[in-house]
């Protein structure tokens, strides 16, 4: 069963201040509240074929994985996946710019488990949801914050 999860927020921040900190994958740990590190495997800056190892804890669990940056196109679309473990995943960024000075950000999820997690694919994409309406808002906390 496939797992595909959209959440969006609207960041009161100019598209180039929320696609920078965003993109910069050192930044992770401070919002998302799953991430443990993230680690370069290749050298920075983010660029289409960079690697990151990521620990993460989700559902009780200690997840260990690399993503890829698949596909950059700058203060707009960022795509990284990993083909490791029961969960393939590929989870991508879009930012595109609202009325004033704010950026609509999306954060999509799209995996096809395998094994267990297939059979728990709804219970983890409802978790997923959650966590990332949760983690969209630290970073909306974070990046209005004076």
């Amino acid at each position: 069963m496939t797992v595909d999860v959209l959440t969006e927020i609207v960041i009161d921040r100019p598209v180039r201040v929320v696609a920078e900190y965003v993109a910069d994958p050192t930044h992770a740990p401070k919002w998302y509240t799953n991430i443990e590190s993230v680690r370069w495997r290749t050298r920075p800056p983010v660029v289409v074929g960079s690697q990151l190892d990521f620990v993460a804890h989700f559902l009780g669990r200690r997840l260990a994985y690399t993503y890829e940056i698949t596909e950059l196109i700058p203060y707009q679309r960022l795509v990284m996946r990993t083909a490791q473990g029961p969960f393939p995943m590929e989870t991508s960024y879009e930012w595109s710019p609202v009325v004033g000075a704010a950026t609509r950000m999306t954060l999509r999820n799209h995996g096809e488990p395998s094994g267990f997690a297939g059979v728990a694919a709804p219970i983890m994409a409802a978790a997923m949801r959650r966590a990332n309406t949760k983690d969209l808002a630290r970073l909306k906390s974070l990046l209005e914050s004076p």
